[in-house]
């Protein structure tokens, strides 16, 4: 079989295969709640076959949105909408993950086709956005964050442990946390956006203590024989990006002993200007480094569009599950198609009878 296609295990947890589908926003929520659309949405990502689904970046406070739109978990209220999509991505064979974020100073922004800029405080939508410091993010975004004070610092640690608590309340069986692309933790970490002179920045030690803090006090509230994970931007393209993945992957191995069980690796985003090498899998590379260095199983999201490509990466212990995001929006059933790519035999397994019968009787339009 295919390296693909065996399955993994993480805790009391074991997944059909090595595919994940990654947290993409949708922009379609309202206060926070579920609808018609996500349940639809995600109960089709899982009926495609992929092992983890993970649901998009749910906000721990309404501050905490990238958009308006965002889905949120700061209320009790949330969770009946979030269970009914929890138990829509199991019913499918899937295990079922969510990923609970702050977005920080990209906070109060306008859905990506709306401009993607953000809605400026005055605004009857926006918010004041707020940060490690009184910095800017830039460019689309440039309202300056209010520099967040010890009390707020607890407060949203705060609102992270109760955002996994309930996540655990909805039947969600992996946790991410999103400590990357920018948003609250990551710009914590960031030495362009965190200026802070007390306990919580300078040094890489100063500038870790929240996301350390924060990840410290959901291991107290989440299940110890369920996944706890943390989507980490371990480099930010900006020329300084050896010292970057050197005190990143330090930061992960404390991460590992704290109790974290897995790193999705990503990207740091936290200029609007960064030279990115945009390519097929090009933090593969990375990722390993990651695992090996900081012994602990990782995935990306970036560029790992092929099912051969895909493959290649765990056979060749570069990751430990590939994260396919955008492909799966293009075609949901992307699992089915890369196991018939890889020649994994009987392939229909992943896909309900009405679906497989015609799939399996009639070979796909490019293979004819």
């Amino acid at each position: 079989m295919a390296a693909l296609f065996e399955p993994f295990t993480l805790k009391d947890v074991t997944l059909r295969n090595r595919i994940a589908v990654p947290p993409m926003c949708q922009y379609l929520a309202e206060d926070g709640f579920t609808n018609q659309w996500h349940e639809a949405h995600y109960q089709s990502l899982a009926r495609g076959g992929a092992g983890l689904v993970i649901v998009e970046a749910t906000a721990v406070s309404p501050e905490g949105r990238i958009s308006p739109n965002c889905l949120g978990i700061w209320s009790e209220e949330h969770v009946s909408g979030l269970r009914s999509v929890a138990q829509r991505i199991k019913d499918q064979g899937a295990v079922a993950g969510i990923q609970i974020a702050h977005a920080g100073r990209k906070a109060s922004a306008n859905r990506p086709w709306e401009g993607d800029d953000h809605i400026l405080p005055t605004d009857e939508k926006g918010w004041q956005p707020i940060g490690p410091s009184a910095v800017a993010f830039g460019e689309h975004l440039p309202v300056t964050p209010t520099e967040v004070t010890k009390a707020d610092i607890e407060r949203v640690k705060g609102d992270f442990v109760n955002g996994a608590k309930r996540a655990r309340e909805a039947g969600f069986e992996w946790l991410e946390l999103h400590f990357a692309h920018g948003y609250l933790a990551q710009s914590f970490f960031s030495r362009h956006a965190n200026k802070r002179t007390d306990e919580y920045g300078g040094d890489a030690k100063g500038r870790a203590r929240f996301l350390l803090e924060t990840l410290s006090a959901v291991r107290e509230e989440w299940p110890q024989n369920l996944p706890l994970t943390v989507r980490f931007g371990v480099i930010e393209y900006d020329g300084e990006d050896e010292q970057t993945l050197n005190e990143s992957i330090e930061l992960i191995k404390q991460f590992k002993e704290i109790g974290a069980d897995f790193v999705n690796v990503s990207v740091n985003f936290n200029i609007p200007k960064a030279s990115i090498p945009w390519g097929p899998a090009f933090l593969a590379p990375i990722a390993e480094r990651v695992r090996n260095e900081a012994a602990i199983p990782v995935a990306t999201a970036w560029g790992v569009d092929t099912p051969e490509l895909a493959n290649e990466t765990i056979e060749k212990q570069q990751l430990d599950l590939v994260m396919v995001g955008r492909m799966h929006l293009t075609n949901p059933h992307w699992t089915y198609y890369a196991a018939k790519k890889l020649g994994v035999e009987k392939p229909s397994w992943v896909l309900p009878a009405p679906y497989a019968h015609w799939l399996e009787r009639y070979a796909p339009s490019d293979e004819r």
